[in-house]
């Protein structure tokens, strides 16, 4: 087959192998030094590990700082210590939930103060928030209900900043895993609870107030253990394509690890075991805790080695001007390749006249994804109040259900499980929150919009509120806790990524904080309503002398009209989510096909 003279590739060769390109050529293979590039990839691999070592710490913060999730394990003891109404311990699981109205607090401090002095103020805040709750169930100090109430506001607020430390830090050491990255940190917040229940059956299964000295003190702990990774930043390298693969292994590696951990918690934790028993399953718990911190120095070394023989054997088998024509070939194919791309590109100006012009035709619609939105703008845009309200209707109000758990197994007959119910809450949400990392991991084999994966994470609420409110039975209970705890664990952690890819990454921080400021208004408005409804039935059947002046609610009733209320709520949040997914697919499909590069397989 014979070629023109004016064909590409002659074209190409001839302009490769003038005797101007021959001379520039030879001039830089004079200087050139082959060794260097395999040198430069070996120190970036040695500082590799850097970033995983800050997330690992950022995994065992997660771990411990959910402390919230154990508030049914010793409610009931605060409830008899101080003689609350069912309406007045809401207020105080209200206050916990309100410290995260003052999320924006935590990035105002990092500011001005480097993330190790805001991780240990969280700690102190914690510290002494739970620290006075103990003294006062110890008997040893004596406080009214308005200084308790600050001590669950400034508990709560440490939950918060500990967030906030260990989103920053992932987002900065992890650009182009950042969703992989949150999703696997967030996560972990979910085992806290087990955590915290194994090394309260370790130590004393029988103090209730156990757990209030566990939260003041075992955060403050992995915080100093934490400082090491904190002060020593790793350099952030520019990632190739060949490093996100590497690190997408990586994290396929730490989630197989996640979800060996949480089976591990839920399967043990739910078989009754003596305090030695127990002891055996937290040393278990604590050696999984550390697998991730050795996972990617053992990928990171192994590659490492690989990638140092492949290039000696290269050096040693090839000659330095073949490594130059190979060069030059590479050279060839690549200008090639980017000519015939420069066909398919758009000008910028058409693009922008295209995307005004559907702004035009789209007016209330989200066009573009990842688009930066002010605080005033969000406030005006349909598709925010349908995400808040989805997160209104779904997220919290399974986080309400996790505060009234003590009160709900207490009402059922069930006191002696509550320990068992928190724990498999917690489990629970510890897998719903690695689901939500699936949009993540199955973009090779097409992609559904996030939202649309929020939508149908909404679905189990109902389901599992419908089937409390049939049956009092402890299986029922079980089912529906499990299912919500599904749910809500989903929503908290996939909401991160969402509110990044509506309203733009660089503003998620404000608007991630505006949208979770519905979990103390959820907290107060569904915590009251169930309050309210306890407290009318337990004039028919209560007992005062177990509780001193507490009043305690027996029997099915005490719960059924809240179980059928918020069954009806989430109806409607899931409505809301489903309405959001229609309004939003569009914008996603749009991302994706203007950015193949999201869909390329780990």
């Amino acid at each position: 087959m014979s070629y023109p003279p004016n064909h590409a590739p002659f074209r190409l060769f001839f302009n490769h192998y003038s005797p101007q390109a021959s001379a520039m050529k030879i001039k830089q293979r004079k200087t050139q030094q082959v060794p260097l590039l395999p040198f430069k990839k070996q120190r970036r691999m040695m500082n590799q590990p850097g970033k995983w070592v800050v997330l690992v710490a950022a995994i065992w913060i997660q771990a411990f700082a959910g402390t919230n999730f154990d508030f049914p394990s010793y409610s009931s003891d605060l409830k008899a210590a101080l003689g609350m109404s069912q309406v007045e311990l809401n207020y105080l699981a209200v206050a916990s939930d309100l410290g995260k109205a003052f999320g924006w607090c935590s990035g105002v401090a990092l500011l001005y103060f480097p993330l190790w002095v805001v991780m240990f103020m969280a700690a102190s805040m914690g510290f002494l928030g739970y620290g006075f709750q103990w003294l006062l169930l110890q008997r040893i100090i004596s406080l009214p209900y308005s200084m308790v109430y600050l001590l669950c506001l400034m508990a709560g607020c440490s939950i918060c900043w500990f967030n906030t430390v260990c989103y920053v830090s992932c987002i900065q050491n992890f650009p182009a895993n950042r969703a992989l990255a949150l999703s696997l940190i967030v996560s972990f917040n979910g085992v806290s609870a087990a955590l915290y229940t194994l090394i309260a059956n370790a130590i004393d299964p029988s103090d209730a107030s156990l757990y209030l000295f566990l939260n003041a003190l075992v955060p403050l702990i992995i915080s100093v253990v934490a400082l090491l990774p904190m002060l020593h930043k790793p350099p952030v390298q520019p990632s190739s394509d060949d490093a996100i693969r590497h690190d997408s292994l990586i994290f396929i590696c730490l989630y197989m690890t996640a979800i060996i951990t949480g089976l591990y918690l839920i399967t043990f934790n739910s078989m009754p075991s003596n305090k030695y028993g127990s002891q055996i399953l937290l040393a278990g718990a604590f050696a999984l805790l550390i697998v991730p911190l050795c996972l990617p120095g053992v990928l990171s070394t192994h590659r490492w080695l690989v990638r140092i023989i492949s290039t000696t054997l290269n050096c040693l088998i090839h000659s330095r001007f073949s490594l130059v024509d190979h060069e030059l070939h590479q050279e060839l194919i690549t200008i090639e390749s980017e000519r015939n791309s420069m066909k398919g590109i758009v000008p910028f100006e058409s693009k922008e006249k295209e995307s005004i012009s559907r702004k035009v035709m789209e007016k209330e619609n989200l066009v573009v994804l990842e688009e930066e939105h002010s605080a005033k703008m969000l406030m005006r845009q349909l598709d925010f109040w349908l995400y808040y309200a989805a997160y209104f209707c779904g997220g919290t109000i399974g986080l309400v259900y996790s505060n009234s758990l003590g009160q709900i197994a207490q009402s059922l007959g069930y006191s002696s499980s509550t320990s068992s119910l928190v724990t498999l809450y917690s489990s629970c949400s510890f897998f719903g929150r690695l689901i939500s990392a699936a949009p993540d991991f199955m973009r090779e084999r097409g992609h559904f919009a996030r939202t649309g994966w929020l939508a149908i994470a909404l679905v189990p609420t109902p389901i599992a509120f419908i089937l409390l409110a049939a049956s009092g039975s402890k299986i029922a209970l079980q089912v529906g806790t499990s299912l919500i705890g599904l749910s809500s664990g989903f929503i908290f952690s996939a909401s991160v990524s969402i509110t990044s890819e509506l309203f733009g990454p660089n503003s998620s921080g404000v608007n991630h904080n505006i949208l979770i400021t519905n979990i103390p208004l959820g907290s107060f408005l569904y915590g009251v309503l169930a309050a309210m409804a306890y407290d009318s039935n337990a004039g028919s059947s209560h007992q005062t002398s177990a509780l001193g002046d507490a009043v305690v609610c027996i029997g099915q009733n005490c719960y059924l009209m809240t179980f059928v209320w918020w069954a009806c709520i989430s109806i409607f949040g899931l409505a809301c989510s489903f309405l959001l997914f229609r309004r939003t697919k569009s914008a996603y499909d749009r991302h994706y096909d203007s950015n193949p590069s999201n869909m390329q397989p780990f």
